[in-house]
């Protein structure tokens, strides 16, 4: 089997995807024309040709640029859709959705469409794909944390089909110690907790999240490596690292994919997935971020990379198995 099918087949979850952030300039021209939304870009090709950057917050500028032009439960519905197409085109058989309902609701957008216009495009992913899935209600790291409080009292009708609370957007000059509160109100809930850290914030960022908001995942994590006490730490109680390759090369946390450390935090024995991130702006779904990072590993580390998605999934611990079984049987079948 060649490495492109390889990747491709191997059963995957994806951990790391903000929905948002998977809005195609194709779909985001078709829905301001539906919603009568003018755009600052005369065509997809201008639109795209901005999609360069040096830093989180000139990608983060246009995305919430790009958030405009949803309005309804339809255009929620469709965003979803599309992404769970391609997701399971490449392999994905669950994913744990981030979504940011203050860039919306803030537009005066109420939480409700959002809400369950997510909710149907996943349900009808799961009919038409197979793929499983679960939101994750990430809170804006650069707004307060009594906008986040709100955030998730708007959501109380909707928490059974929630899986948990994040925490996203600028991440320097927010630490994980602002949203403390919030994110123990979450957790009283019976919420899962994830947090972004040390992507562009230093590895304190993550020990914050650690110690501070009692997160179950880590949401990128590299800059962790900068402290090998911390390494030994998420390695020991088998922290979940979501890693986004191309992520990391489009907003200059790497210089160059051949600079990327997944095969070191591989080798530190961490627990790394890889994900996409916002794929409509850096580049790629999965099976591109895999394909970004083959060739600094084995097909064994693909493996792992794969079998640790599940493991690091809040899916039951039966579903977890069935999955990680279906995964080695993957493998199993490449080698005969």
């Amino acid at each position: 089997m060649d490495l492109d099918a390889f990747i491709v087949g191997l059963p995957k979850a994806e951990l790391h995807i903000h929905i948002e952030g998977s809005l195609e300039p194709e779909m985001m021209f078709a829905l301001a024309r539906r919603n009568g939304v003018a755009l600052p870009f005369a065509s997809v090709e201008a639109l795209r040709a901005a999609y360069s950057f040096t830093r989180l917050q000139d990608f983060l500028d246009l995305y919430y640029q790009g958030a405009e032009v949803l309005r309804t439960d339809e255009d929620f519905r469709d965003l979803a859709l599309a992404y769970a197409a391609r997701a399971a085109a490449d392999g994905v058989v669950h994913a744990e959705v981030f979504f940011d309902p203050q860039t919306h609701t803030a537009r005066g957008i109420p939480f409700s469409v959002v809400a369950e216009g997510l909710l149907a495009g996943l349900a009808a992913a799961r009919e038409r794909h197979g793929l499983t899935a679960r939101l994750i209600l990430c809170f804006l790291r650069h707004l307060s944390e009594e906008d986040a409080f709100a955030a998730l009292r708007a959501a109380e009708p909707w928490l059974d089909r929630i899986a948990g609370v994040g925490l996203d957007s600028s991440e320097v000059g927010h630490p994980p110690e602002k949203f403390v509160r919030v994110f123990a109100a979450a957790g009283e809930r019976g919420l899962r907790r994830v947090a972004h850290a040390g992507e562009e914030g230093p590895p304190d960022y993550v020990r914050q999240a650690l110690d501070l908001l009692h997160i179950d995942r880590v949401d990128h994590g590299n800059r962790a490596l900068e402290d090998p006490a911390l390494v030994d730490r998420l390695a020991r109680e088998a922290m979940t690292l979501t890693v986004c390759p191309l992520s990391n090369l489009r907003l200059c946390v790497v210089d160059a994919i051949a600079d990327h450390p997944i095969g070191r935090m591989l080798k530190l024995g961490l627990r790394a997935t890889v994900n996409s991130d916002d794929p409509a702006y850096f580049g790629g779904y999965v099976a591109d971020n895999y394909r970004a990072v083959a060739p600094l590993l084995s097909r064994e580390d693909l493996v792992t990379l794969a079998r640790n998605s599940f493991l690091g999934s809040f899916l039951p611990a039966a579903e977890i198995t069935r999955h990680v079984a279906a995964v080695e049987a993957f493998t199993e079948g490449e080698r005969l």
